[in-house]
């Protein structure tokens, strides 16, 4: 696909979709990255356009969650600080190892996500009653976190829904606060990852703006429309869309 007006359009209404998505309930990736492939793009300069064209989806998602993430305060400090750390390697590690291994195993890891997310609420429950300790039970928290952000930074598909079940697993127990805070540490984690990529040359400049004009108003659209859907059925989406999301992947390495 030549870039002009038709591939243009294309690559914006996919931005549109992933963005919502990905404010919503994760998986902007797999909206964005094949579209990005079918523009001919190979697939590591794909992977790196793709981070820069979706950071303003959940950067965009963040005005809708203010409320939450003022509560929140101090505590978005040590997911930041592991986060990026975490990003930080990841990125590097894709600069380094190329793509092809690690996008064998995102099957595999969206379906554990979308598992984990769903049960995440009770096996958090037991673990805490179990534990009597949220500040050794934080730490293990963090640990997660930092592995999942070695992933944000080296791909990234799926990783909204494995970063809603860690939160909630970390104690997150309302479901919007977990939601805005895993938006915020996603776009950290975005941009960190983004400088690593901008800094190799991996960047197809045209093809990310289009992606990124439509991540940002998908990414504010999704982060309004969920706020005003009930927590049960946005967590029966959350997970129905990561199955989808599982099967899609399995379908697409077959």
């Amino acid at each position: 696909m030549e870039f002009g007006g038709a591939a243009t359009l294309f690559l914006f209404l996919a931005g549109t979709v992933g963005g919502a998505a990905s404010a919503i309930a994760g998986g902007a990736s797999f909206f964005t990255f094949p579209a990005l492939i079918l523009a001919g793009l190979p697939p590591l300069v794909a992977n790196a356009t793709n981070f820069v064209g979706l950071v303003p989806a959940n950067l965009a998602a963040l005005p809708a969650y203010r409320h939450e993430l003022r509560a929140i305060g101090r505590g978005l400090i040590a997911p930041f600080v592991v986060g990026g750390a975490g990003g930080i390697l990841g990125a590097l590690l894709l600069v380094v190892l190329g793509a092809e291994i690690f996008n064998s195993a995102v099957p595999w890891l969206i379906g554990f996500a979308t598992l984990l997310f769903a049960v995440a609420p009770k096996v958090r429950l037991v673990v805490a009653r179990r534990a009597g300790d949220r500040t050794r039970y934080g730490l293990s928290g963090l640990a997660s976190l930092f592995l999942l952000s070695v992933y944000g930074g080296y791909f990234g598909a799926g990783l909204g829904q494995i970063m809603l079940a860690a939160l909630i697993l970390m104690g997150e127990d309302e479901f919007h606060r977990a939601n805005a805070l895993k938006n915020a540490v996603i776009g950290f984690i975005s941009l960190i990852a983004c400088g690593v990529y901008i800094a190799g040359g991996s960047v197809h400049w045209p093809y990310a703006f289009a992606v990124m004009a439509g991540a940002a108003l998908g990414g504010y659209a999704g982060g309004a429309a969920a706020r005003k859907v009930p927590v049960r059925v946005l967590r029966g989406g959350v997970i129905g869309f990561g199955m989808i999301l599982t099967v899609t992947a399995f379908l697409r390495a077959a």
